[in-house]
């Protein structure tokens, strides 16, 4: 099994590899350090499942499952997470994501899970599993992207020109999610919505 490791702690994904080396049926044939080296990595180093974290710099892993899905959509996909939130299960169960596990978990149940994945099953935390039926994300698509980039620091002009929109239409896209999570401004809301994993 040719697995590709994303992850953007050093320590973590070097622990995360070796773990997964000492596996006889395993193999480590990528690591990459955020979502756009794993993109690069994809595209030239033939792999079974892809291992990655969600929150990352430059692609998250939530952005990378929507890459494979539409590019490789043959290969395995499996986050390990500190982050259990339910807005993230969610997005990952909604972009086909075959396993999701907690980091803490211990090293052998993650080389089984991907066995599993492997065979076709989906391998979810139990835990997991229970909160992500308990929560409902009612940003659309359009004010999480606006959101996301409004928590970055950017101005109204800066989203408006990296997401193509006119500066009014974003104006409504961050007052439409701010009034959704009853937040009292932009960075009030987005700091509901990472809280909540829907970010």
């Amino acid at each position: 099994m040719r697995v590709i490791v994303a992850e953007d702690q050093a320590l973590v994904r070097g622990a995360l590899c070796a773990l997964l080396q000492m596996e006889p049926d395993i193999e480590i044939v990528g690591q990459a350090k955020d979502g756009r080296e794993a993109i690069e990595l994809l595209s030239n180093t033939p792999a079974d499942v892809l291992v990655t974290d969600i929150e990352m710099p430059e692609v998250t892993g939530i952005e990378l499952l929507e890459h494979c899905r539409i590019k490789h959509p043959q290969l395995k996909t499996v986050i390990v997470t500190t982050f259990g939130r339910a807005g993230y299960i969610k997005r990952a169960l909604a972009m086909g994501v075959n396993g999701f596990l907690l980091k803490d978990a211990p090293s052998e149940e993650l080389a089984q899970a991907l066995r599993r994945v492997m065979t076709g099953k989906r391998v979810i935390d139990p835990e997991l599993a229970i909160a992500a039926l308990d929560d409902c994300d009612p940003l659309s698509e359009k004010e999480r992207k606006a959101l996301r980039l409004a928590a970055e620091g950017k101005k109204t002009s800066e989203i408006a020109s990296l997401l193509f929109l006119s500066e009014g239409t974003v104006r409504n896209y961050l007052s439409e999610a701010i009034a959704k999570l009853n937040a009292s401004n932009r960075v009030d809301a987005a700091r509901i919505a990472k809280q909540k994993g829907w970010l």
